[in-house]
Parts: C-alpha cells; structure tokens; sequence
C-alpha cells in the first residue's frame, strides 16, 4: 500500500493510525507506562516504610519516608495527567483526519461505489471514526497495564519467588483466556454499528421526503418502518451490550478469584514467617492492585474488538472504487461546439447526436421523461465511459481524458430537484463562486428572485433552514437557479427550472435567462424543458424521441409544423 493509497482491510486502517500519531503515542505511552510503574511501586513502598521506618520507630527514616511517597504519588499524578492528555489529543486528532478523509472520498466529483446510503455513511464518518481512532487508547492503555504487571511481578519475586512466577504465569494465561472471547465482541460491535447506520439512514430518507410522505397519506406507514427497524437495532444492540456485560463480568470474577489466590497464598506465607509484616502488606497491596491492570487489559480487548468493527466499516468506504476513471487534461480552450453528443447510447438513448453551440440557447423536449433523465445524466459526467456508447466531446476533448473538475467547470447542471443548504440566502448563492455584487445581483433579478430577498428584513442575510424548508418550492426553484446563474459556467444545463412558478414569473424568468446567458459570445445554455414560455426565447430547438433526435428547428417552427410538438408543449 503505497503512502497515498487508502487503507484497504481494517488491520492496515488501524496500523496507519498508530503510524500517524507515533510521536504523540510513544509520549503518551512513556508517561502511561511511568503512571502505572509508580502505581505497582506505592504498595511496595508502603511495606518498605512498615519495615524500615514505622517498625523501628526511626524518626529520620519516617520524615524520608513521607517525602519519598509523596514525590511519588507526585511523580504518578502528572505521568497520568500528560499521558492521558497526550493520548485523548492523538485520539481527537486522529478521529478529524478520519471524518475529513471520509468527506472527501464521500464527496469526490468521481463518486464512489460504497453502496451506503446517506444515513450510513453519517454513522461511518462519526461513530464508526471515533470508534478506528480508538485503538490509540487500546495502545497506551495496553502497554501501561502491561508495565504495571510487569513491576508488580518483579516486586512479587524479590519478595518471594513462587509469587512472582504465580503471577508471571497467571496473567498471561487470564489475558489469552479472555482475549478467546475477541472475535464475538467484533462481530456484535459490527452488527451493532451496521444495525444504527440503517436505522439512521431510513431515518434521514423519511425526514427529507416527510412532506412528501404526508401529502399521500404514507405518515403512519413510514412510522410503522421506521419503528420496525429501531426495534431490530434495539435487539441488536442489547445483544451486543448483553456480550459486553457478560465479559466484564467474566473478567471482574478471574480478577478477584486470582486476587484471592495470591492474597491467601501470601497470609499462609506470613503465618510461617516466610514474610515479615511489611512484606505481607506489600503483597496484598499489589494482589488488589494487580486487579486493576488485568481489568485494564480486559478492557483494552473489548474496545479493540470495537475499533477493528468499526475500521472495517470505515476502510470499505476509504477502499471503495471510483465510479468514474478519467484521464487528467485540464479544461480545454472555448471551441464553436462546446458540448457534442456523437450516436450516443445510454438507459432509453439510442444513438443520440447533438451539440450545444457556443453563444447558444439550446432548448430540448423529450416526449420521454426518461431520455431527459439520461441526457442530464450524461452532460453531469456522472455516468462511467463503460456504461454509455457513443462519444461525449466537450470543447474538442472526450469527455473521460477530461478530469472530472475540470470537465465541471465547463459544464453545470442544475437538477430539477433543488438542494438549498442550512445557511443565509447569500451562503446558498455564492458557495461554487466568488461572484461580485453586480454579477449576484443580475443573476437575482434574471431568476425573477427579487422577492425571496426583499420580503425579508435582513435581505442576503436572512437564514434558511436546512434544505430550504422555510421557503415554498418556488422560491426553493428561484434561489437555485439564481445560483446556476451566479456560477456563469460556459456551459450551463437546466432541467425544468420554472415547474414550481406561475406563468408571469415563468416569463420574467425566460427573459432574465436570455439576457444573462447571450452576455458571453462563447457561453451556451441547454434548456431541457417542455415549457413554452423558456423555449419560446431559445435559437434552436431539439425533439427526442425513442432516444434519437427526431426533429430540430426554432420553437416558432415546430408549433407550425410538427402537431405532437405542438401537443407536447403548449398548454
């Protein structure tokens, strides 16, 4: 796997991110491992203390004494206030690069072949984030429990050798029983996070269609689904917390079974004389605190079961083929054809030839609403070069030598669907350019969007929410051609942009597209449309049917001479 290359398993996904934040880490680790040494030597020291200083009644050494637990216990509690902090900001880190990569490979103009929906890949980007980065605990807390058994085990053979091997023995075996139960907690954390990510995404899809959804009738249906799926992601998850629960009992009673064996092994010493006082209250000491590294490690076996469930989720995203592959050439020089579709073949398409001309308003009517699905589809570069036939020529270069953004700063597509984002009127109609208060302005007023902005106090400024749902669908309409027009692509495609507008706002709007877009002698303007009004003030007209181009000529010509034109156009 090369440096640039997305991690393609969960293992890799992990190791890249221990790799990423190694100096943070080892810091972190260092101070961990000196937190928990320190823990191991406070009931070690403690029996020294008994021994030394509180049994012969020596003033000196219990005044020593006192100030070398102190700067013990001082030297334990900054070890654990950096090392944490240390390690928490590795882990924040780490979770931030893992969303934004996300976003980006979510949000590459080549798309992606995932196959999740919105809801899903929100549940990746955040949790299933935060749950890879995760590991960066996993480390530290591993390594520093493992130190603390390892000072704990040394002390235990200084101070009697049968201990010390009961322990160097015993935990390893209690850690490799525990670790049998890892692939169970995985797959319970993967059906989990799988489970909250359907629910989430039926979530979002019945959110964003809920008018739709209430204008049918379909509310109680939609509920009845989405209850359905939170009931079996409640099922799922209280298994999977149901086998969490059942771990951490399993290995809070190893703990206090093995806690109990060393501790009566070390009293029946003492009751022999094998241990003097201090040694009995350094073993017991470190029995109960041998407890704490080995539900550490317990602990870091669940949450790496977590973190690798969660990075296979993630590096499937990551990992995800591109759906388009295109070459790398730059935007090309303005041609006299801008855009040219040569016995193009695609979904309903069969052998399709057009060309948008430069300084051209283009109109086309499809008598089937799905050859204007494909066309738009098409002329938004959103199709793969092995999924279509024919050729797509955009100023003189195939369109798949083109890269994808440069192939979409000449070409822009405006869909019939609007998307408008949370954010002020003026966020939504400058977001792909930096337009100039003339230019926002003329593209306002060509959208016949005027009256969105002055009917509120705080004009530009006045907030939308999310998907514009303070505003009706024909303001929704208007913002979203005004930004189209803000953006003044060369080539500039819309989809029935007056549907949702009355017929007097229609026309002002057919005027304002004239005006601005016959500005620029090289730009052009594809009008996929049966409204008369907008092709009434296009140069030329093109008629699709079965796929082909079946007549071609201005609108004012085809109304005289072609009935089913007529039929299909005037209402």
């Amino acid at each position: 796997m090369g440096p640039n290359e997305p991690p393609v398993t969960a293992g890799r996904l992990l190791r890249r991110v221990l790799r990423r934040h190694r100096g943070r880490i080892t810091a972190g680790v260092l101070l961990l491992c000196t937190h928990q040494a320190a823990e191991a030597a406070v009931p070690v020291a403690i029996g020294v203390i008994i021994d030394r200083a509180v049994t012969t009644g020596d003033e000196t050494a219990i005044v020593l004494s006192v100030l070398a637990l102190a700067a013990l216990f001082t030297v334990l509690s900054l070890a654990w206030r950096f090392g944490a902090r240390l390690s928490t900001t590795a882990v924040e880190r780490e979770t931030h690069l893992l969303r934004v990569e996300l976003a980006g490979r979510v949000l590459d103009p080549r798309g992606h072949t995932a196959g999740l929906r919105d809801g899903e890949l929100i549940t990746v980007a955040s949790s299933d984030a935060e749950n890879t980065s995760s590991v960066i605990r996993v480390a530290g807390f591993g390594l520093a429990a493992s130190t603390a058994l390892t000072v704990a085990a040394v002390a235990l053979l200084m101070v009697d050798v049968p201990l010390g091997i009961g322990v160097l023995v015993g935990v390893p075996v209690i850690v490799l029983a525990l670790h049998r139960l890892a692939p169970l907690l995985t797959r319970r954390s993967a059906d989990q996070q799988a489970a909250l990510a359907t629910t989430t995404a039926l979530a979002t899809d019945l959110v964003s269609g809920l008018r739709v959804l209430r204008g049918i009738g379909a509310g109680h249906t939609a509920a009845g689904r989405y209850a359905a799926s939170s009931q079996r992601a409640l099922a799922v998850t209280l298994r999977a917390a149901t086998t969490k629960g059942v771990y951490r009992g399993i290995t809070t009673a190893v703990n206090g079974l093995f806690l109990a064996v060393v501790a009566g092994f070390a009293g029946w010493l003492a009751v022999r004389g094998r241990l003097s006082v201090g040694e009995l209250v350094a073993v017991v000491g470190l029995a109960q605190f041998v407890a704490e590294p080995v539900q550490t490690l317990g602990y870091c076996v669940q949450l790496y079961a977590t973190a690798k469930a969660s990075a296979m989720r993630v590096a499937g995203v990551l990992a995800a083929p591109v759906r388009l592959r295109r070459g790398g050439r730059p935007a090309p020089a303005p041609t006299p054809v801008r855009v040219h579709l040569d016995r193009v073949g695609y979904r309903t398409l069969d052998g399709l030839t057009l060309e948008a001309r430069a300084g051209e308003l283009l109109g086309v009517v499809a008598y089937d609403p799905r050859d204007a699905d494909a066309l738009r589809a098409l002329l938004a570069g959103r199709v793969p070069r092995a999924e279509y036939e024919g050729a797509i020529v955009v100023d003189g270069v195939p369109a798949e030598d083109l890269d994808p953004a440069a192939a979409r700063a000449v070409v822009l597509v405006e869909p019939h669907v609007t998307q408008l984002f949370e954010g002020s009127l003026r966020d939504n109609l400058v977001a792909s350019s930096a337009a100039g208060t003339v230019r926002l302005a003329a593209a306002i007023r060509a959208a016949a969007a005027d009256d969105v902005v002055n009917a509120h106090p705080d004009g530009l400024d006045h907030r939308i929410h999310e998907g514009g749902a303070n505003l009706s669908g024909g303001q929704r309409q208007r913002i979203a051609l005004a930004r189209a027009l803000v953006a003044g692509p060369p080539v500039l495609v819309l989809h029935d942009p007056t549907t949702a507008v009355d017929p007097v706002t229609e026309g002002l709007i057919a005027e304002g597209i004239a005006r601005l877009r016959r500005t620029g002698r090289t730009d052009s303007t594809v009008l996929i449309t049966s409204s008369p009004t907008l092709l009434d003030r296009t140069d030329r007209v093109v008629v699709l049917d079965a796929g082909r181009a079946a007549a071609e000529g201005t609108h004012t010509e085809l109304v005289d001479t072609d009935s089913r034109y007529r039929e299909a156009v005037l209402r």
